[in-house]
């Protein structure tokens, strides 16, 4: 299916004039003053996992793979990979490491995701845009620091470090995005 580069999204599956599928890691549109709009994409080969970066006109077409979404909930993770089970069939999938990248980190037990299966192997997971985690270590607040002053590193109860609010301490719950692991606010449960 052809879409135009500006559509792309983290997440989305392309394949590329070599054949190879690819998993689009970033998109980023550049808007110049003077010249043409374009889009930069860096994705990774789903195949064996190289990087690589294309710079495409805003208005070109890009062929999009077509692959499945669907529903799963995370279970666990072990020496083999990650596993998640299908909602509706109760079928569980094993994901690699690789898949999954640097969002591995923010997977919680009961998760639901969607996982981009293609030909019945997963090859992408989109996490929630939010996850709550405990704050299980920061530096203690200096006094007459204000809410506006810098923020202060801090390490999750999924090991993930964090800058946080100089008013956060050990043992508050936050929300994250899961895009970047920046911190969002403090959560309301």
């Amino acid at each position: 299916m052809k879409v135009i580069a500006s559509s792309i999204r983290k997440g989305n599956i392309l394949e590329r004039e070599d054949g190879n599928l690819y998993v689009v890691l970033s998109a980023e549109s550049f808007h110049p003053g003077k010249g043409t709009p374009t889009t930069q994409i860096d994705m990774r080969r789903i195949s064996d996992g190289v990087k690589t970066t294309d710079r495409y006109k805003t208005t070109e077409q890009v062929e999009r793979a077509y692959v499945e979404d669907r529903d799963y909930e995370f279970l666990y993770n072990d020496a083999d990979g990650y596993h998640f089970m299908n909602q509706e069939t109760f079928d569980q999938l094993q994901v690699s490491k690789d898949v999954l990248g640097d969002s591995a980190a923010f997977l919680q037990e009961g998760m639901k995701v969607m996982l981009s299966v293609f030909n019945g192997v997963p090859v992408a997971v989109q996490l929630p845009q939010r996850v709550t985690f405990e704050v299980v270590e920061t530096e203690p607040a200096m006094k007459g620091q204000t809410a506006s002053s810098s923020y202060k590193p801090a390490i999750l109860s999924n090991g993930a470090r964090c800058m946080v609010p100089p008013h956060i301490a050990p043992g508050t719950r936050i929300v994250i995005l899961t895009d970047d692991g920046s911190y969002v606010e403090r959560a309301k449960d």
